[in-house]
């Protein structure tokens, strides 16, 4: 009966859909009357409104999606969500402006004398507009009504063009800032969480571990990295557009001729016109998605920006030309940024801090600047206003898309609650898994449903429905260990396809409304044909070669204030390949570390030769604990060609087993709840069936192979053999440098040292006759001093105790004196041999500066640029951990 009342919840949602309802009450509708007939079915066929739930009873269902709803989105920490009605904003508002009127006419002159010029003209205006406003719709309308004719009149092919255009106005969809990416961003925030709980619970199965490595955890995903990973493969698929236009105007240059326009003039007023119509848009998308890259302003901040940029922009695009001080609002702004610049290049812009009049100059000079910026948002805001009433009708649309998206995404969130209510979950699960091929099997199918969804629904649909059901099992395979920036990106990328697709992509709606007559239907759909291929093509880019998206978000994380430090748990591999990758390519460590063994450390004290010899043993154990390590890892992959098909063969197996095993539990527990006579013969039917999975579980036991305890404990070995190897080498590679460093800090620190025998002599007539509070004050004094030398603890705690006889009430001022003499003595000891040591403090230098970039990499704060760009990259890449499960 789930069964029946999930394929009843799919039929009602299908059909509600179908018929043109609402998509916003469709969805919640669907949920609302199949949880309702469940419940009253089970009320009167089994006496339990619970009766035919896979889990908990209508109640549960019915509040889970509001209260699921309401748990994610009202925590203060997730605030993704606030970024959508920014954007719509700022989209609404340049379309409003006809900033795309104004590119599609300058550019179309620009490339026209090329071979396929207006169709790549399109395309790079597309592309603009998908970073700025992201509005398919206005931008499909705003291109068909203006370059749709100058295309034909140009005897372009039509089915180029309107594919062209049509293609070109769903790249909003993926070039950021784009809604898609944020909705998925937050889909799959959640998606993570519960990947990383199937995870774990895989990982415990397997092993018997109760706790996980972090390294084999699930990293979950913002809209800011959505964005970031996003950005190069829609600039991709840009690419791909143009050359296929241009080599499709080389093949057949009839279809896609130059346009050459014998009245234009290329003089100062065309350029001009470029500049006006290139750099503002050109500008915002910097500001917007820069401060994202660059990291200074969150996806939520940036949308402030674009939503404020977008309005000083329409100041100077709503009125009429000639108006007076046209540009004033936009110079206002620029005036006010570049005093903004100014500030905080060259003043400390802390109010807490002020304490010189230079700092009072650059607060004075931020406060006038933000001042200034107010002045400027608020005139184009009254210009807004007063032309036409712009600023209301763009505020009315706003909130109605925006509280379209949120009910759309409370009514899916309704929808998924009974989805799972009904064990629709599991069912995709189980399917899903018991797929031969693994995850990528599981992958391909997923990509196809969300491909053919596209022909029937709109992205938000999707992404808010499918996404919730189908990224945790994806995300959790520890085969592929994808990430969810890329699973979400590949996503995105599938679903911008839903607006091209025929019969019923949104894009073809637009174009077919705005088209001349003598286009018909079928040629729009002709034309499409080839740009679904193109993205197709993108998808299998992207897919083969995950870096495209993984990268930039790494490189901007790593490069970031808040970079995670080196000695996170998940970089240590890639760490481990750093340091081997150097160590062969640079022989400087070997070199430094015999260098340093023929250092005379007789200088030095006992116990700081011993660490620099400590440290210097460590760092060659730890060099033979790098070829340690890749010879480990060889013998692992080597292992691995044998044990991975048996290993894959047993994890099926046990999956198959876990999913019977709880279809039988589930069995023997109703069997339990049904009691009395009237169920007799329920109860035997039952009890055949828990028979007949008991003895489907013995078969399946039968097909594992009898040596694979074996094979497994040996397979065991050898990764705990890594392992160790890996654990050993760390051990190494942090005595090598810190050691060493504590000795370099030491001796470094020797001028200063020197530089307290003044201070601490000019006590002696204290120590004799001082006494009080006061006199302990001075030579506290003199403590913080020594306390900030490195290596001069033995002599600040003798002039401590000094220091504290002084401060009795009655002074024992041979003890003062004794402790005094102790303190000076320290300091003529370690005078003696600081000076000595002056001699080796090259060497040690040297070693110290060669092993900071290797072996001292876990001690240090942050990575270098050097290091941070090399941890990206190898982050970027998907790393198979499943021979751990």
């Amino acid at each position: 009966m789930e069964l029946f009342f999930l394929l009843l919840l799919i039929g009602i949602m299908a059909a509600a859909l179908g018929s043109g309802y609402p998509v916003a009450f469709a969805l919640p509708g669907a949920a609302i009357i199949t949880i309702g007939l469940a419940a009253l079915a089970g009320y009167l066929g089994a006496g339990s409104t619970d009766a035919y739930f896979h889990s908990g009873g209508p109640q549960q269902w019915l509040t889970a999606g509001v209260t699921n709803l309401r748990g994610v989105y009202w925590e203060v920490e997730r605030d993704t969500l606030i970024a959508i009605p920014l954007f719509i904003f700022m989209g609404i508002m340049l379309q409003r402006s006809k900033i795309a009127e104004d590119l599609l006419v300058t550019m179309a002159q620009l490339f026209g004398p090329v071979p396929g010029g207006l169709g790549i003209s399109v395309v790079f205006v597309g592309a603009l507009l998908a970073a700025t406003t992201g509005i398919v719709g206005a931008t499909v309308v705003a291109m068909g009504m203006i370059s749709l004719p100058a295309m034909l009149r140009s005897n372009y092919s039509t089915p180029l063009a309107t594919g062209t255009i049509a293609a070109s106005g769903t790249l909003g969809q993926i070039i950021p800032p784009s809604i898609v990416l944020i909705i998925l961003a937050d889909q799959l925030a959640s998606a993570a969480d519960q990947a990383s709980n199937l995870r774990k619970s895989l990982y415990t199965e397997a092993t018997g571990d109760l706790q996980m490595p972090s390294l084999f955890d699930v990293s979950g995903t913002s809209a800011g990295e959505m964005f970031l990973g996003a950005l190069v493969p829609g600039l991709l698929l840009v690419a791909i557009y143009m050359i296929y236009i241009l080599v499709f105007a080389v093949i057949r240059p009839k279809a896609a001729p130059a346009v050459h326009d014998k009245t234009q003039k290329w003089d100062l007023a065309f350029w001009g016109s470029v500049f006006l119509s290139l750099v503002p848009p050109l500008a915002l998308i910097f500001l917007v998605l820069g401060s994202i890259i660059g990291g200074i302003a969150t996806v939520n901040q940036a949308g402030a920006i674009g939503a404020a940029g977008a309005l000083i922009m329409a100041s100077y695009r709503l009125p009429k030309p000639g108006t007076r001080a046209l540009f004033g609002p936009a110079l206002v702004a620029i005036l006010a940024l570049v005093l903004v610049g100014v500030a905080l290049s060259f003043f400390e812009m802390n109010v807490k801090s002020i304490d010189t009049p230079q700092d009072m100059l650059g607060i004075a000079i931020g406060a006038f600047a933000t001042v200034l910026l107010i002045i400027s948002l608020a005139w184009a805001a009254l210009r807004a206003i007063r032309i036409e009433d712009t600023l209301q009708g763009v505020m009315l649309e706003t909130a109605k898309t925006t509280s379209l998206v949120f009910i759309i995404l409370l009514g899916a969130a309704m929808l998924t609650a009974a989805f799972r209510g009904f064990g629709g979950e599991e069912l995709v699960r189980e399917f899903l898994n018991g797929m031969p091929g693994g995850f990528w099997t599981q992958f391909f199918i997923v990509m196809a449903v969300i491909f053919v969804l596209g022909f029937f629904l709109d992205f938000i649909e999707i992404a808010v429905v499918v996404v919730p059901i189908v990224a945790p099992i994806l995300l959790s395979d520890p085969g592929a260990n994808v990430t969810a920036v890329w699973l979400g990106v590949m996503i995105g990328l599938n679903l911008q396809t839903s607006f091209l697709t025929p019969p019923f992509g949104f894009a073809l709606f637009y174009l077919r409304g705005v088209a001349p007559a003598v286009v018909r239907t079928m040629q729009i759909y002709k034309g499409v044909v080839p740009f679904i291929g193109l993205q197709l093509l993108a998808l299998v880019i992207v897919g083969t070669y995950p870096p495209l998206v993984n990268y930039l978000p790494n490189r901007s994380s790593f490069l970031s204030e808040t970079a995670p430090p080196p000695r996170n748990p998940k970089l240590q591999l890639c760490i481990e390949d750093y340091v081997g990758a150097e160590l062969a390519r640079d022989p400087s460590t070997s070199q430094a570390i015999e260098a340093a063994r023929a250092l005379d450390l007789s200088v030095l004290p006992e116990d700081m030769a011993e660490d620099f010899a400590d440290g210097v043993t460590a760092a060659e154990e730890a060099v033979a604990g790098m070829a340690e390590i890749k010879e480990t890892d060889d013998a692992v992959l080597a292992a691995a060609v044998a044990y991975r098909p048996v290993q894959t063969q047993v994890r099926s197996l046990e999956k198959q087993i876990r999913r019977i095993v709880e279809e039988r539990d589930v069995k023997t527990t109703t069997i339990g709840r049904l009691r009395g006579e009237s169920f007799e013969d329920r109860r035997a039917e039952l009890q055949a069936e828990v028979d007949a999975l008991d003895a489907e579980i013995a078969a399946l036991e039968t097909q594992i192979p009898e040596d694979w305890d074996a094979t497994h404990d040996t397979f065991a070995e050898l990764t705990a053999a890594e392992e160790d190897a890996r654990n050993a080498y760390r051990r190494s590679a942090d005595d090598a440098y810190s050691g060493p460093a504590e000795v370099l800090a030491v001796l470094e620190a020797s001028d200063a040292f020197f530089a307290l025998e003044e201070p601490l002599r000019g006590l002696q007539g204290l120590m004799e006759n001082g006494q009080g509070e006061a006199d302990a004050a001075t030579v506290e004094e003199v403590e913080g001093l020594i306390g900030e030398v490195e290596g001069a603890g033995d002599v600040r705690s003798a002039l401590a105790k000094a220091r504290r006889e002084l401060d009795e009430d009655e002074v024992d001022r041979e003890a003062v004196m004794e402790n005094y003499a102790d303190a000076l003595a320290e300091y003529e000891a370690q005078k003696a041999w600081r000076t000595e040591a002056a001699e080796v403090l090259p060497g040690v230098r040297a070693f110290v500066t060669t092993v900071r970039d290797t072996f001292g990499i876990r001690q240090q704060d942050r990575f270098t640029r050097e290091q941070a760009l090399a941890m990206a990259r190898c982050a970027a890449e998907h790393r198979d951990v499943s021979l751990n499960f």
